[in-house]
């Protein structure tokens, strides 16, 4: 009996202790604060600050699947995205090789339709392509950007069709890790060399061709491929937008986009049995730059003065490393343009001009 006498007393304090605490509270609370009472039954709004919603809506439907056919057969897919539109034509941009060795092209966006596109016209080199399709087609126009005016660790994103319609649309985001990078592309018949922009933005198979974003919503380049290489991972490669846009107008018309030749055969200064093969000799410490294996008659090369053993070492004072980045620095002028060789003969460093020709 005692003891349920003391429980009572312990619970009837409590309650006048926990009143008074209540009007103490109350009464000495500042003016200015108050307490909120939370009612769990209303929906709760979450605002990010670092979300790029915006940027991608600014892109999202500009993109596209681009499937190629052979003889209506599949034989590839990639990603595209429209660029402009006239009154009668929307034109989308892509790689060369997402449509090389079609004759059928099929456009799929973002709301599920299907059209049938046009080959304007495409460039192996450089890795473009353009592409027409009906203006009524179209649901939204990318926006071209500048690549030069991105500094490295400015936030970018793709968008693209990884594997092909499964994961059509997919966004993946990332920093520009890289500008003015080179990477060495190898095809069945040549090896060619690109400046790339480098991300570790995720790209993946069906990415080529897509656009490689900024956070404005602004196209700075076309994503092109990335390094696959055991223990190598995020290292994704973009075609600038700028050398994109020095071929759009060329390209629109279908022309063919010609480029400087100077009719020389020619082989890696490394290539010491082929060199040794052709009858030349060159110095053992001669480690970068060409070797004229021989000149055609009537082109830029001879009428400059170099000859078959010539060792060609700079071109407008940028040392060649190989004959791949040669093709790559003769490439980045104009037919008509005059540059500066600099070359060895007889262990001795020559230079002459040599005006660049079309074939």
């Amino acid at each position: 009996m005692k003891d349920k006498v003391i429980y009572t007393i312990s619970v009837i304090i409590s309650f006048f202790v926990g009143i008074m605490g209540t009007l103490i509270v109350t009464k000495y609370l500042p003016e200015n604060q108050q307490v909120t009472y939370v009612d769990s039954s209303k929906t709760v709004s979450i605002t990010e600050s670092n979300t790029i919603k915006t940027s991608i809506n600014k892109i999202y439907d500009a993109v596209v699947l681009v499937d190629t056919y052979s003889n209506n057969s599949e034989i590839g897919s990639g990603t595209g995205f429209v660029y402009k539109k006239d009154d009668t034509t929307g034109y989308i941009i892509t790689n060369h090789h997402v449509i090389s060795g079609g004759n059928k092209f099929i456009i799929t966006l973002t709301n599920g339709n299907e059209v049938e596109a046009t080959l304007l016209g495409s460039d192996e080199y450089s890795d473009v392509a353009i592409l027409a399709i009906p203006q009524e087609a179209v649901i939204q126009v990318a926006k071209l950007g500048e690549s030069t005016n991105s500094e490295i660790g400015d936030t970018v994103f793709a968008v693209g069709s990884p594997l092909g319609k499964e994961y059509m649309g997919t966004v993946t985001k990332g920093i520009l890790s890289g500008k003015d990078r080179t990477v060495t592309v190898s095809s069945t018949n040549s090896s060619q060399m690109l400046e790339v922009l480098q991300t570790d933005a995720a790209i993946n198979p069906g990415n080529s061709g897509g656009p490689l974003v900024n956070i404005n919503g602004e196209v700075i380049g076309v994503t092109s491929m990335k390094l696959v290489q055991e223990k190598v991972e995020g290292m994704g490669f973009a075609i600038p937008i700028e050398i994109v846009n020095s071929l759009i107008e060329r390209l629109e018309k279908g022309e063919t986009i010609v480029r400087p030749i100077i009719g020389i055969e020619l082989t890696d200064a490394t290539n010491t049995y082929y060199i040794y093969k052709n009858g030349i000799q060159i110095p053992d410490n001669i480690e970068k730059g060409v070797v004229i294996i021989n000149t055609v008659e009537n082109y830029p090369a001879q009428n400059a003065g170099l000859k078959k053993g010539d060792i060609i070492l700079e071109i407008n004072n940028v040392e060649i490393k190989d004959s791949v980045h040669f093709k790559f620095l003769l490439y980045k002028y104009e037919v008509g343009e005059t540059v500066s060789i600099k070359y060895m003969r007889n262990n001795k460093i020559e230079e002459t001009l040599l005006k660049l020709d079309k074939n």
